[in-house]
């Protein structure tokens, strides 16, 4: 007997015709929302590179501009707080290409009720931020809703900076024969919010890792410019971050599970919450995509700085299965890593 699909129920296709959490995931929902949407309308080249900035050719000058919302609930959390976490994310973003952070805008959604002693926490904490980046928040807005209509505050953010000549750094430049570094233990923002969200704690409190990198990648980058691929691996964590190279580049990625750093304490709040580190939120980490030939000299850059302390190997570029990443286990299994499916960590970012 042929196989008849089971129709729709009403809450299905009411779902099919609203925005769900899953879409802000940063996994599968969340690209299949941009890619039928917004790349279809909006559609020209920088987008469709769909890196986390564009790079701009204006008069002489390599640009790369970027933009990102911030709703972290809650917005002040172990290691941040929504403003740092502003600068750092949109500095993040920018060095992702290998650009020189310059100039940030700021605008402030305020729900009507908030705290002034909180606002001014806030935006005290995103000033100190971005001297420590080397940036000016040269621009902003401030708007305020009526109580309910939004959560205490929201922050959107744009930032602008200069890319060097002879760069070409993006997730379509990933080869076969590179090898993929991290340059620290993974899921720490991820699960430090969620952590202080659902009032869970440890013998140590979980900190988040959020952090500005472009500090250590301009070291990287002195050292050498052979670099394919530069990306931070925000909400999806690395494994959606991954899925993504992988596709932009179209190769495989094989990944060795003994090798990637989860620290002690996360490992086992992800380990107690059914949560796997590869797919938690990082705010303060890079991975490093580059030729084989690199790879010494860039891991003890790294390994210099404070914020690389703990880089290392995880996997390399391969040209088999074009698009997937898989993981090798420490038994010796070849395990598929998908792109994030459903919504672990709402307003995580």
């Amino acid at each position: 007997m042929p196989f008849e699909p089971r129709p729709a129920t009403d809450n299905e296709e009411t779902m099919a015709k609203t925005i769900q959490l899953d879409q802000g995931s940063g996994g599968r929902a969340m690209h299949e929302l941009v890619a039928g949407l917004f790349v279809r309308a909006f559609a020209n080249e920088h987008l469709l590179e769909l890196n986390d900035s564009a790079l701009l050719e204006m008069e002489g000058c390599r640009l790369a501009m970027t933009t990102d919302s911030y709703v972290v609930d809650p917005v002040i959390f172990p290691g941040g707080d929504i403003g740092s976490l502003a600068v750092h994310g949109t500095v993040n973003d920018l060095a992702m290409r290998g650009a020189r952070p310059l100039y940030l805008t700021a605008g402030f959604i305020l729900e009507e009720g908030l705290s002034l002693d909180l606002l001014e926490r806030v935006v005290v904490s995103m000033g100190e931020a971005a001297r420590t980046a080397g940036v000016l928040i040269v621009a902003g807005d401030t708007k305020v809703v009526p109580r309910g209509k939004a959560d205490q505050l929201f922050i959107n953010t744009a930032g602008v900076g200069v890319v060097p000549r002879g760069l070409r750094i993006g997730g379509q430049y990933a080869c076969p024969g590179d090898a993929v570094l991290v340059s620290g233990t993974i899921g720490d923002h991820g699960m430090a919010v969620l952590c202080k969200r659902e009032g869970l704690s440890f013998e140590n409190e979980i900190l988040s890792d959020s952090a500005p990198l472009n500090g250590i990648i301009g070291l990287m980058l002195d050292h050498t410019p052979h670099i394919h691929v530069l990306r931070d691996p925000t909400r999806g964590g690395v494994a959606t971050t991954l899925n993504e190279i992988a596709l932009q580049s179209g190769v495989g990625i094989q990944l060795r599970e003994e090798a990637i750093p989860v620290a002690d304490d996360v490992a086992g709040a992800c380990e107690m919450l059914g949560l796997d580190p590869l797919y938690i939120a990082n705010e303060g980490k890079v991975l490093v995509i580059l030729p084989e030939s690199s790879v010494e000299g860039v891991l003890s850059v790294m390994r210099d700085h404070p914020l690389g302390r703990k880089a290392c190997r995880i996997g390399s570029v391969v040209a088999e299965e074009p698009g997937r990443v898989f993981l090798r286990t420490r038994i010796g299994g070849h395990r598929l890593i998908d792109m994030l499916r459903g919504e672990p960590l709402p307003r995580i970012c």
